[in-house]
């Protein structure tokens, strides 16, 4: 399981307006390269954009690539065509536990299949805009990645347009949210940020004292390739945390259940249309 290391220091019964209940269903094929894990998680996610597309429809961009590449064999040009496609919905939360199908084609890939269920609702302009970079092994905007190895180092790259408040969750695979941000040491349990200022959190180096002693993170993982799910939560606005378990040690991340989760930001998200998310999908590489 894909965990950090410190260095220091269920359905909702009655939906708000605006607020709905969809569901998808996508299949994904994978190839000699691919683990279970992966599919899975390719799988869900095309079953979250199946959903929101079928309730609120879609915006659908292509680019082409050209690389040229100079090998063994002499020079050869590649191209590599990138489809975007924009949904005009944002997910919120699962309702209940996506259903999966896995089977092996003739070949012996994975084949899998999805079906889900959750809480979406229309994207609006009232949402705040911003901007949050996860970083790997690095303070700079051009470390930014969504991979990463056991041994690397995490940190978070925010900025936004006002002022406000954020917060910073991670959803490992063993069914629980740790609360990563506000840090243990903040005695206020807030992180109050201003409007146009670059943050990297999870950083010694670029501590203020504002937000108290940094936490910093370095990932680690065995066995298989892992997924694992970072929520970045802002708004102008103060929001009160997720109730968490009581921390067996001054070292634990406080942590909740990810269906407690799922409870919460679906709550919050309903009394406050000013609040943004951003989820980050990172792959998690063994040695």
């Amino acid at each position: 399981m894909a965990v950090l290391l410190f260095l220091s220091g269920t359905a909702i019964a009655a939906p708000a307006p605006g607020i709905k209940t969809v569901k998808g269903e996508y299949t994904y094929y994978g190839d000699k390269s691919s683990s279970p894990a992966e599919c899975k998680q390719r799988a869900l996610e095309g079953a979250r954009l199946d959903a929101l597309s079928k309730e609120y429809g879609t915006i659908v961009t292509q680019d082409v690539l050209q690389a040229d590449r100079i090998g063994p064999k002499g020079e050869s040009n590649k191209f590599l065509s990138l489809s975007s496609t924009e949904v005009k919905g944002e997910w919120i939360a699962d309702d209940g536990e996506p259903e999966f199908d896995v089977s092996l084609d003739k070949e012996g890939n994975f084949v899998v299949t999805c079906r889900v269920k959750g809480k979406a609702r229309e994207i609006s302009n009232e949402s705040v805009d911003f901007k949050a970079l996860v970083l790997r092994n690095g303070n700079k905007e051009g470390n930014a990645s969504t991979e990463f190895h056991d041994g690397d180092d995490l940190y978070l790259y925010f900025t936004a347009p006002t002022d406000g408040y954020v917060s910073v969750f991670l959803s490992l695979e063993d069914g629980n949210v740790y609360q990563m941000l506000p840090y243990l040491m903040d005695t206020t349990g807030e992180a109050k940020v201003k409007k146009g200022y670059d943050y990297v959190f999870f950083d010694a180096s670029k501590a203020e004292g504002t937000f108290g002693t940094p936490d910093q993170f370095k990932i680690a993982c065995d066995g298989e390739v892992e997924f694992n799910k970072m929520y970045v939560v802002f708004s102008p606005s103060y929001f009160a945390k997720p109730v968490t378990r009581p921390r067996a040690s001054m070292e634990e991340l406080p942590s909740l259940s990810e269906n407690d989760f799922s409870k919460w930001l679906v709550k919050t998200r309903r009394a406050d249309p000013r609040m943004g998310v951003k989820q980050m999908n990172l792959k998690i590489y063994p040695k």
